[in-house]
Parts: C-alpha cells; sequence; structure tokens
C-alpha cells in the first residue's frame, strides 16, 4: 500500500513538476517526485542523479556569470 501511494504522489508531482519546468514554477516539485519514484523506480534514480547534476552545472555557471558582471562594474 505504502509503494503504491508513493510512486502515485510521486508520479504527480513529477507531472507537475513538468508543467511548472515548462511554465514558470518550481523545479523542486519535480526534484521531490523524481525523489519519492527514486525508491522504487530505477530509471527515476538515473533522472534524479541527472537533474541534480545540470542543476549543480547550471549554478556554478550561473555564479560566474554574475561574478564577472560584478567585478566587471568595479574595474
Amino acid at each position: 500500500m505504502k509503494k503504491n501511494c508513493r510512486i502515485a504522489i510521486g508520479a504527480l508531482l513529477t507531472m507537475f513538476g513538468l508543467i511548472f519546468f515548462v511554465l514558470p514554477g518550481s523545479i523542486f516539485v519535480l526534484l521531490s517526485g523524481l525523489l519519492m519514484l527514486s525508491y522504487d523506480v530505477p530509471k527515476a534514480r538515473n533522472w534524479l542523479r541527472t537533474c541534480q547534476k545540470l542543476m549543480s552545472k547550471s549554478a556554478r555557471k550561473l555564479d560566474k556569470i554574475i561574478l564577472d558582471k560584478k567585478l566587471k562594474v568595479k574595474s
């Protein structure tokens, strides 16, 4: 019973997360859905890992862009 509920809620959150990925919203809904699905579905584990890596990579890139702009303004 717990497994079915976890899969249903995880699938629902993942679907809402995909909608919020296109529309303005929070990407954390997608991550929480993938997290719930990753307990029971191995493919979701791979997608969760991929999303986490891409988010880290984009955060580092955004930090670099912001830092470069701050340093450029001060010079």
